[in-house]
């Protein structure tokens, strides 16, 4: 990409890519879906709390650059917004079903592994097996001119390395990070649970992404 996204920015088009998928009745989105898209609390890693001031701020920037769109429906004065990156009439970058959706994944929730990315993108389009998702990341990586994914060195204890996108620069280049909210001082009972859930369930997701890798592996070989 020639103009990297920053963090924000990355966050902002993954949004939009995901309700233009999920929810085609609801999109383009408002400034105030928006901003709650960005600090949904599912499907998203880091889990952020941005204002609205935050968001427009960035929207208005990437509306100057011709990657989001300012659009209002018709009778409606709320101006609403629409992502221009990919897949649209004029786009250089078109791409399937599945390699938007783990396009999509990879700038919600960071680098992952195609068995993290087969749970998770499913909801966005459909994939028979890891092999699909490995498939596409190939094609992803390899494409010309310029490669919109790349493979990261298997970390220990990992069976399968992580894939990352590269639209926010090379992966050594590491954007600056997103405001995540502080920890208030004493949390209360509710906020702890909610916090303990969540990283119960993401240990979940990552075993059960583990597990489909290896059951798909296990089926090739027979």
């Amino acid at each position: 990409m020639k103009h990297p996204l920053t963090a924000l920015e990355t966050r902002l088009i993954g949004v939009l890519i995901e309700k233009q998928i999920t929810t085609p009745d609801q999109y383009p989105l408002s400034l105030n879906a928006l901003t709650s898209g960005c600090n949904q609390k599912s499907n998203r890693d880091p889990v952020l709390s941005l204002g609205e001031q935050d968001v427009q701020a960035a929207v208005d920037g990437m509306v100057r650059r011709g990657l989001v769109l300012e659009k209002s429906g018709f009778g409606s004065r709320v101006p609403k917004y629409q992502q221009r990156l990919c897949n649209m009439e004029f786009s250089e970058l078109q791409f399937t079903p599945q390699e938007t959706a783990i396009v999509c994944e990879l700038l919600l929730r960071g680098p992952q592994t195609p068995g993290e990315l087969r749970s998770r993108a499913i909801r966005m389009a459909p994939f028979a097996d890891v092999s699909d998702v490995e498939t596409a990341l190939e094609i992803l990586a390899t494409r010309e001119p310029h490669p919109v994914v790349r493979k990261l060195p298997r970390e220990p204890g990992r069976r399968e390395s992580r894939y990352a996108h590269l639209w926010s620069g090379a992966v050594d280049e590491v954007p600056a990070p997103l405001p995540v909210p502080a920890p208030a001082a004493m949390p209360g009972a509710v906020e702890a649970r909610e916090s303990s859930l969540e990283q119960r369930v993401r240990q979940l997701e990552e075993q059960v992404a583990e597990l489909s890798a290896q059951v798909a592996a296990l089926q090739r070989r027979d």
